[in-house]
Formats: C-alpha cells, structure tokens, sequence
C-alpha cells in the first residue's frame, strides 16, 4: 500500500536530486579544504546527471522505480585557474554555491517532509 507512494515519479525524482544535492556538498567541502593546496582541481557534480534524470523520466523508469541514475563527481572543466599554481578554485565562488545548495536542500526535505505528512495525516486523520 505504502509502494505506490514511494515509488512515484515526484517522490523519486525529488530522491535523486537530493542525492545529487548531498554529493555536490562534499565536492564543495573537498574544495574549500583545498583552497591553498597547488594544482588542486576543482570537483564538482557531473553535468550529465540531470540529463541522465531527465531522461528517466522521459521513458519512465523513473516512475517505474528502475532507476540506474547516480550522481558522480567530476573535475570541474569550466573552472580556470587564476593563480600561478595552477589551483582552480574561488573561495568566493564555492561560498556561493554552498548557499545555492543549501537553499536546494532545504527545498527538496520540504517536498519529502509533505509526503511523509500526507500519508501520515491519511493513516492516522490527523495533520500533526
């Protein structure tokens, strides 16, 4: 009884996405931490990991619960190194970024947090 609503499409879209939202916080971590060391090449979330859930959606999978899509984490080939050490990362830029995460992170356990209450309200009738 409870399957149907775990495996919709939103509920594992919403999964996914905060899957990638915690890996891309550890790649912003291992950047911070890695400011200063030379030759550090800044990581970040692959690129293709939203093509990859768009298409899942596309065909279904992902409302089937046939989902093969994993975030990963990759060199960052946008990002350029402005200091003679070769490092590319921007303290400035990874601060940024870690607000724009966070705020999706918050947004995502919003959506995960309604679920849960939706079905808790229809189980029990009450919405506390």
């Amino acid at each position: 009884m409870i399957d149907p609503i775990f495996n919709s499409e939103n509920y594992q879209l919403t999964r996914k996405l905060l899957d990638g939202v915690a890996l891309r916080q550890e790649a912003i971590a291992a950047n911070v931490a890695n400011a200063e060391t030379p030759g550090y090449r800044r990581l970040d979330l692959a690129p293709d990991f939203l093509e990859q859930l768009k298409s899942s959606m596309a065909s279904g999978d992902l409302a089937r619960g046939n989902i093969a899509v994993k975030p990963t984490l990759t060199e960052d080939t946008h990002a350029r190194a402005l200091r003679p050490d070769g490092n590319t990362v921007e303290i400035e830029k990874e601060l940024l970024e870690m607000n724009k995460n966070s705020v999706a992170h918050e947004y995502l356990t919003q959506i995960i947090t309604n679920n849960i209450k939706q079905l808790k309200m229809a189980i029990t009738g009450h919405a506390s």
